[in-house]
């Protein structure tokens, strides 16, 4: 039987509590049976309407119309029930919308999969670069982002106005023009401070890699970026030669591009590095041949077979001496380091021919390495 609102003759505290209880009791026993929207409709019609809910008849018979004693145990009585009744509403709509789900979902369908992220091209190989030489006893080291001329420049054996830093294309940091040349803060050009960071700090025989983010002002095209990521490595102990650079990095370039590709050193020039050399390895693409395809041209080695993939050579003493203090006599102790680009390692590992696909963050693009 549908709830009434009856008309109070008695106010008294225990009268309310039995009429507010049954009222209490007819809400909860309709909100049980709501199991649709219309049915939640026709519940909240029924005990909310403004004219004629009975939450509104209860405020008209039972408040308005309690004596002027009364009302105050009255009005108490009132809103406690009000709120007992927006629960009850609450719950009905919680169940309604659990019944609606539940009637349109067909559980014999396959669930959906959420997509699970890979790699990004440049950090995938990052990583496959720090895993070769890691198998190879190397450690991983790390620097800040933020550096001063002197490890950027000086301790690497960049005199001041050495042409050498022209090329560089540096970034300074504003507002450094009061401070001595070696204390003014520039974004890093290469990994190398952390070089002499970790020479500062560990004595010799050391061997580490440093992948990085560095900074060079350049405008951004198909192979050059303001921002790109490079990884460097250096090996320091007692006579070490160039015939255990040209080894490490003959067996590093095997482990990345195949057991057939060859290794070539030429003749170059870094200021803290003597001698010096570029390593070239034959083009993965064409085999070596210059051609793919039949005749057609191999651009990525520009018909000549090789491509070069990063610069090396022995630590130059000078270097050394910046850190002598902490056991790099360069009388006692030898090493070499090399330094590449993994943007371009990666533009040449996935034949990608343009540099900012890597930081234009298309979705098109970076699903197809996943």
């Amino acid at each position: 039987m549908d709830y009434t609102v009856p008309k109070l003759t008695d106010y008294s505290a225990a009268a309310l509590e039995k009429a507010a209880g049954e009222c209490i009791a007819a809400c909860a026993t309709e909100a049980a049976e709501v199991r649709s929207d219309a049915d939640l409709k026709a519940f909240r019609d029924r005990w909310m309407a403004r004219k004629n809910g009975i939450l509104t008849q209860i405020n008209d018979l039972w408040l308005k119309g309690a004596p002027k004693d009364a009302k105050r145990e009255a009005g108490i009585r009132v809103n406690e029930l009000k709120a007992r009744i927006l629960e009850l509403a609450e719950s009905a709509h919680v169940t309604s919308s659990r019944s609606v789900a539940a009637e349109c979902v067909d559980i014999s369908l396959p669930g959906v999969r959420r997509p699970i992220g890979a790699e990004h091209p440049v950090i995938k190989t990052r990583n496959e670069i720090v895993a070769v030489f890691q198998r190879l006893g190397y450690s991983v080291a790390e620097g800040p982002v933020v550096e001063t001329d002197y490890y950027n420049f000086e301790a690497l054996n960049f005199p001041p106005n050495h042409p050498a830093r022209d090329t560089q294309d540096t970034l300074f940091i504003a507002g450094q023009q009061a401070k001595p040349l070696r204390e003014r803060l520039l974004l890093r050009t290469h990994t190398s401070p952390v070089q002499i960071r970790t020479m500062e700090k560990m004595r010799p025989p050391i061997r580490i890699v440093i992948p990085g983010t560095v900074h060079r002002n350049d405008p951004p095209d198909a192979s050059h970026s303001p921002m790109f990521n490079q990884i460097e490595g250096l090996a320091v102990d007692t006579n070490i030669t160039f015939g255990d650079l040209k080894g490490t990095l003959d067996h590093a370039m095997k482990a990345l591009f195949g057991s057939s590709v060859k290794t070539h050193f030429r003749p170059s020039f870094f200021p803290f590095t003597e001698p010096s050399a570029e390593l070239y390895v034959t083009c993965f693409i064409c085999g070596g041949s210059g051609k793919r395809d039949g005749n057609a041209p191999c651009r990525p080695c520009k018909q000549t077979g090789w491509i070069e993939v990063l610069g090396c050579g022995m630590v130059d003493p000078n270097v050394f001496e910046f850190v002598k203090d902490n056991g790099y006599d360069p009388k006692k102790v030898s090493g070499f380091a090399f330094g590449a680009g993994i943007d371009r390692l990666a533009l040449l590992k996935y034949g990608v021919d343009d540099l900012q696909h890597f930081f234009q963050g298309d979705v098109r693009f970076l699903q197809q390495f996943g």
